[in-house]
């Protein structure tokens, strides 16, 4: 086993996991509606709970002893490998919805490909995480179709919603020499491989939305490699103050 490729690919999932639910607990209060501040609320514990399987097993893997919560909290933005596309601010309900629909898109058949990993572990985790983002992409389709073809204002906040993510899916495709290497060993699918079954999905439901594809080509990305906007640094500013200001407490 190559540890150190394995590690790494598993921080990427694990970030992507925790940054997504970071993301949503934020909703928590600041819903347009009781219900979804409990679903908001309930999709972040669902992130929260693959992330903590995922450092879990980076750690074990890595093997310098850091805990999931070292790994979470006193690592710094640089050191993060999340998609660009997660860190993107929550903006209005709007914009959530449109980066949860486009993320879990891409994330469900990511995770149906690594329930039948060649590693058992990851593998047991995906096949548990996959009952959860199945309800989530649902969730997230139903409003982007409600949205999108609901009033003039809606829609046009649904539409521009996508129009600024768009940019920040193409990272989602984009192989490394660490994705190569997972392709190969069969830990995981090749990112290009999820691009049809995602252009068909995210097609389809833009259509039934009334809602305009975009057609920009230009692709943000960097993620991977640590390189990220500022709004990760702002979110993980506030998710690790305690930690950091109490290195020595035990929670």
């Amino acid at each position: 086993m190559d540890r150190e490729r394995l590690s790494e690919y598993l921080l990427r999932l694990a970030d992507n996991a925790l940054i997504s639910g970071q993301q949503l607990a934020a909703w928590v209060g600041h819903g347009p509606e009781l219900e979804e501040e409990m679903a908001m609320a309930n999709f972040a514990l669902d992130y929260i709970g693959q992330a903590r399987m995922l450092y879990t097993y980076a750690g074990e893997v890595e093997g310098k002893g850091r805990s999931e919560d070292e790994l979470a909290f006193l690592r710094d933005g640089m050191d993060f490998r999340n998609v660009l596309l997660v860190e993107q601010p929550n903006g209005d309900f709007a914009q959530t919805i449109a980066r949860q629909f486009l993320y879990e898109s891409w994330y469900l058949p990511l995770l149906e490909a690594l329930a039948i990993s060649t590693d058992r572990r990851l593998a047991e985790i995906a096949a548990c995480a996959v009952r959860e983002i199945r309800y989530h992409l649902r969730h997230a389709r139903m409003w982007l179709v409600r949205l999108g073809d609901g009033t003039d204002e809606s829609r046009q906040r649904m539409q521009t919603a996508i129009d600024l993510l768009w940019p920040c899916t193409g990272e989602l495709f984009a192989a490394d020499a660490i994705d190569e290497w997972a392709a190969e060993t069969g830990l995981g699918p090749h990112p290009g491989s999820l691009r049809p079954a995602w252009d068909a999905k995210v097609g389809a439901a833009i259509e039934e939305a009334t809602l305009k594809r975009p057609v920009s080509d230009w692709v943000a990305r960097g993620g991977r490699r640590g390189r990220h906007t500022e709004h990760l640094g702002y979110l993980l500013a506030e998710m690790q103050f305690l930690q950091r200001a109490y290195l020595a407490a035990n929670w």
